[in-house]
Formats: C-alpha cells, structure tokens, sequence
C-alpha cells in the first residue's frame, strides 16, 4: 500500500475485485490515495513516511539497501526503526551482526535479538531459544 501497511495477499485481492468489478482507479485500502504509477513514485512515498518515523516504512528502506549490498544504510534505516520498537528491524541487525555483515558484536547481536523475541517476532524466539539451549542455559 501507499501508507506502508502491511496487508494479507487475500485483502489485497479482495480490494482489488472490488475496485475491478466497480470500475475504480487502483487506490490504497488504508488511505484510499491513488496508488504510485511508478517505482520512483512509491519510492519518495515510502521516504516521506520514513521521514515521518513510520517504522513499518524505515524497515522497508532498511530493506531496500540491504537488497543494494548497502548494508551500512540498512544498519540506519534498522537502528532508527528498532528505536521506534518494529521487531523485524531489531531481527535483521541481530542477523546482520551474527552473519558478519556489519562488525561482529555478540553483546548487540543478542541485544537485538532478545528485543525482537521480546516484540514477538518468531524467528527471533527460536533463534533465542537455540542460542540458550547451545549455552547450557535452561533456567531462562
């Protein structure tokens, strides 16, 4: 969508019959703003709202970098999002610091770690949960 939300595949669909069926201008189903005709479009939209501290949208250009090889971006775009509390951003830097994408850092990797578990993110638990059981640390 134009706003950043993140949709199921079958409410895309169904806005999509909807809008098909009543012969509507492609729209976004939260704001109901004409969509962006072009990639560069939807991109200065997701800046504006990254700009704007959306997490869901500074995830998005974390992302956007991250796929570019420009991992030092994605490392800002994570860091501010984690800041604004989405679990996806603190997952992805505790991967990026295990994987040795960034400059290795156990102490931030688990930080982050522990914050995506903490907010949830699935992932993030098993790969805690591994993490303590390769440490003989069952007391957690």
């Amino acid at each position: 969508s134009c706003c950043s939300k993140t949709i199921c595949k079958g409410c895309a669909y169904t806005n999509y019959l909807r809008q098909r069926e009543a012969r509507l201008e492609s729209k976004c189903p939260f704001c109901r703003k004409l969509l962006p005709n072009t990639e560069e479009e939807a991109d200065n939209n997701m800046m504006k709202r990254a700009e704007a501290n959306d997490p869901e949208a500074t995830w998005r250009m974390g992302l956007k970098h991250h796929e570019k090889g420009d991992y030092g971006g994605a490392v800002r775009y994570w860091t501010k999002a984690a800041a604004l509390g989405d679990a996806d951003s603190h997952y992805n830097l505790s991967l990026m610091l295990l994987v040795g994408e960034v400059e290795e850092d156990e102490e931030k990797q688990l930080y982050h770690l522990e914050e995506a578990a903490i907010r949830g993110h699935p992932n993030a638990r098993y790969n805690l949960a591994c993490h303590e059981k390769w440490n003989d640390r069952f007391d957690r």
